[in-house]
């Protein structure tokens, strides 16, 4: 079939090299512009545009699509199908009508729950224990288009949204290259989603990585895993933000102490912090404007002390 791929960050990549890869001519790659990225705020390319690049596909890069010229460009294009991952844009009707076969997109959930920007993260933050991936027609209303396929995958215990997001992609692509197949055979399902199931993944915020220490060691843990690589779960340390890049469950030795407490340090298992019912070790952490560093580096450089509840938000005086 005739594709028109879109997608932009690197979770787009590995189902457009999948497509190029499955026999199906991809005539057309959108992504969005170049942006800034990066610590010196360099003007970078979408990871999408780079691969495409490399697999010598046409490549266009739009700040919106839902304008007149796109809709003459893929009009004049004609694809049988158009491919959304991860493309960061809502698509009005018009253009999705534009494609013999429909427009068909990638999600990072087991739909209808976790519709919404940040699936991965949230799935992980809520304590979820399985996840996927779904295939599905596009509609109106945003993750909310007939189901085609389903693949489902559980959820290490520690694994970090991070390391899941590669683990999805993955996934996405081998169920895109399936659907097309399908499609192409006239023989794909089509699956009304129940919308009572159906949990909005919102979008994520700096403010959402804060560590509340008072909640139970399970959501604390699942908030620090759920939260990395981005935004960061973080607390406060000297009146900077620290951000805690690893941790661990506390093996309720029995040590208490108030939320937020250090009640040990081991230079083999990290900081131990006491929270609503148990506590959380620290094994691996980032100071701010510092470099991430193992637990036992932060001990001997910062001096954290027993005893004492040195992660309290600054304060706003």
């Amino acid at each position: 079939m005739r594709i028109v791929f879109m997608g932009t960050p690197d979770f787009a990549v590995p189902p457009l090299r999948s497509l190029c890869q499955s026999g199906h001519e991809v005539a057309l790659v959108i992504t969005q512009p170049d942006r800034r990225a990066g610590r010196g705020r360099v003007v970078s390319p979408p990871p999408v545009k780079v691969a495409a690049t490399d697999l010598g596909l046409t490549v266009e890069q739009y700040e919106t699509v839902n304008c007149e010229e796109f809709y003459e460009r893929l009009a004049d294009v004609a694809p049988d199908l158009v491919v959304v991952v991860a493309f960061g844009q809502i698509l009005r009707d018009e253009i999705l009508a534009v494609p013999l076969r429909g427009a068909i997109n990638v999600h990072a959930s087991l739909l209808p729950a976790y519709r919404g920007v940040a699936p991965i993260n949230w799935v992980i933050v809520k304590g979820e224990t399985e996840t996927g991936v779904t295939t599905m027609y596009m509609a109106t209303r945003v993750d909310a288009g007939e189901i085609i396929l389903t693949g489902k995958t559980p959820i290490g215990d520690n694994e970090t949204a991070g390391e899941l997001y590669e683990r999805l992609s993955e996934m996405g692509a081998s169920l895109l290259v399936e659907t097309v197949d399908l499609i192409e055979r006239g023989d794909a399902p089509r699956i009304a989603q129940d919308p009572s199931k159906r949990f909005y993944a919102r979008k994520l915020k700096k403010a959402d990585g804060e560590i509340e220490w008072g909640k139970p060691s399970r959501e604390v843990y699942d908030h620090i895993r759920g939260m990395t690589p981005w935004p960061g779960a973080y607390t406060w340390y000297g009146g900077k933000a620290l951000v805690v890049l690893r941790a661990r469950r506390g093996d309720g030795s029995g040590r208490r102490g108030d939320p937020g407490e250090i009640v040990a340090i081991d230079d083999e298992n990290g900081i131990e912090v006491a929270v609503g019912d148990g506590t959380v070790w620290l094994s691996e952490l980032k100071p701010e404007g510092k470099r991430s560093m193992d637990a036992g580096a932060f001990v001997r450089g910062y001096r954290p002390e027993v005893g004492t509840s040195p992660f309290a938000r600054p304060s706003e005086e």
